[in-house]
């Protein structure tokens, strides 16, 4: 006879934390370089900035649309898979993602305006959708590898951790290896380094695959078919509407997206024509990221003594002052001016330093919340509508500041030699960018997100009470 014993997974520990990290590590090998489209595309390729920032808007809107299908559809899944579900769509996406982000990349500059732009847009989405069905059952996977608060804010920690450690390599590297002693974007370079990062990201994804175990049972295991709700999509986006958590911890995200994202292409020219050596850009924006690293062994026990919600709202708060001084400050075309630059941008990292490695557990809090409220996890549509808007942000980001710097004067076909105005006002488009991201995050943390330490305690025990009546 068969026994049913259903085999105990070995306990929560640091192998869970690595391979949640290498998962973020492969997303940002895939992602890293999506700051480099709008200089490859207006400077390399030479496509009109406005037409570009058009089409951008365009797929963006896409790859918005596209993560609540995928969370629909992942949610809407009842079949058995030997990996479990999530890990199923996670490794299908990871193989499309080996040559997807160099589709994105294809150096023909003296294609047609028609064919560029059909080049252009069949890339970004063909990347969209492998990149989609990896990153959403991802994230969502976080709130079932445990339900432990503190365990969830290592493992957001140690996620954001691997994105980190991902954005420094890539931040260094790829300036060094795509640009020219002129300060010019070499194209043939980017598709190339597109192909290796695509081939990274697949190995650490399969390191995540074989090395994280799903502990959190969901409803939807102990009850029937008969007895299962019908799922209702509507009713579902409903729900993320009047979840204050999923909302508030994704206008956070949307702000930091809104500065990172949006200000990729500013900061690239800003270090070609304003500070005139984009090859350091990337060594000056990790030295501007290390100090996130610092709260990587502490943020737990923070978390746990004093609340995510809490930590995070001091650390927006932080960010915004460096923002404000970023702003203020003589930062000057020389040494003495990016030492400025480095120093705000330092203390501007020690306060998102402290909201990026809790975020994806305020998500995970937020899908629980979900469940307290309405009575379903629905993990994936959460997750997915946290992602829709999360990528409108970078898609509008960027899309609304190249039309801001045509607007001072930017012109493409420059190249890395805009005028002494135009460099001038890509100092300040900066400053102020970041600091309009670090409000948004601020308000959505302190005025939005209302999942306070008290609050979470009680979620959680009223939880567990109804998973030991049931």
């Amino acid at each position: 006879m068969e026994s049913t014993t259903k085999k105990t997974p070995r306990p929560f520990g640091m192998r869970d934390n690595l391979a949640y990290a290498a998962g973020d590590f492969g997303c940002n090998m895939s992602f890293a370089l999506k700051g480099t489209l709008v200089i490859f595309w207006t400077q390399f390729m030479g496509m009109n900035s406005l037409l570009y920032a058009g089409l951008l808007l365009l797929v963006q809107v896409w790859d918005a649309i596209n993560d609540p299908i995928i969370g629909v559809m992942i949610d809407a899944d009842r079949r058995k898979y030997k990996l479990g579900k999530f890990k199923t769509y996670i490794f299908i996406g990871s193989i499309g993602l080996v040559i997807a982000g160099a589709l994105c990349f294809i150096p023909l500059p003296n294609a047609s305006t028609i064919a560029k732009n059909i080049i252009f847009v069949a890339g970004y989405v063909i990347w969209d959708a492998f990149y989609t069905v990896a990153n959403v059952p991802y994230g969502a996977l976080l709130s079932l590898i445990s339900r432990n608060p503190g365990d969830r804010a290592a493992l957001s920690t140690w996620r954001s951790l691997g994105a980190l450690v991902g954005n420094i390599l890539t931040m260094v590297l790829i300036p060094i290896l795509i640009y020219d002693s002129n300060q010019n974007i070499v194209g043939g370079r980017v598709f190339l380094v597109a192909i290796v990062m695509g081939v990274i990201a697949f190995i650490a994804f399969q390191l995540m695959i074989r090395n994280t175990v799903e502990r959190v049972e969901t409803d939807e295991v102990k009850i029937t078919e008969k007895e299962r709700p019908k799922f209702n999509v509507l009713k579902a986006m409903g729900n993320f509407l009047k979840n204050r958590a999923a909302v508030g911890a994704t206008l956070a995200a949307m702000g930091m997206f809104i500065g990172m994202q949006g200000g990729a292409a500013a900061v690239t020219v800003l270090f070609q024509s304003y500070f005139q050596n984009v090859q350091i850009s990337g060594i000056v924006q990790m030295f501007s990221m290390l100090p996130m690293i610092i709260f990587v062994p502490v943020i737990r026990k923070l978390a746990v003594k004093f609340g995510k919600k809490e930590i995070s709202v001091v650390g927006a708060l932080c960010s915004v002052v460096a923002c404000v001084l970023l702003l203020v400050l003589p930062i000057t075309p020389d040494g003495k001016g990016i030492a400025i630059y480095i120093v705000c941008q330092l203390i501007n990292s020690l306060g998102l330093g402290v909201y990026s490695c809790v975020s994806w557990s305020l998500m995970a809090d937020a899908i629980d919340y979900n469940q307290w409220r309405f009575g379903m996890r629905e993990e994936g549509v959460v997750y997915s509508l946290h992602s829709f808007f999360r990528k409108l942000a970078q898609g509008i980001g960027p899309s609304l500041v190249l039309v801001v710097m045509v607007a001072l004067g930017y012109v493409e076909a420059n190249q890395g030699a805009q005028t002494a105005d135009v460099a001038l006002n890509m100092r300040y488009l900066v400053a102020a960018l970041y600091l309009f991201s670090a409000i948004i995050q601020f308000v959505a943390l302190k005025f939005v997100y209302n999942i306070d330490k008290k609050t979470l305690a009680t979620m959680n025990e009223e939880l567990e009470t109804r998973r030991a009546e049931s």
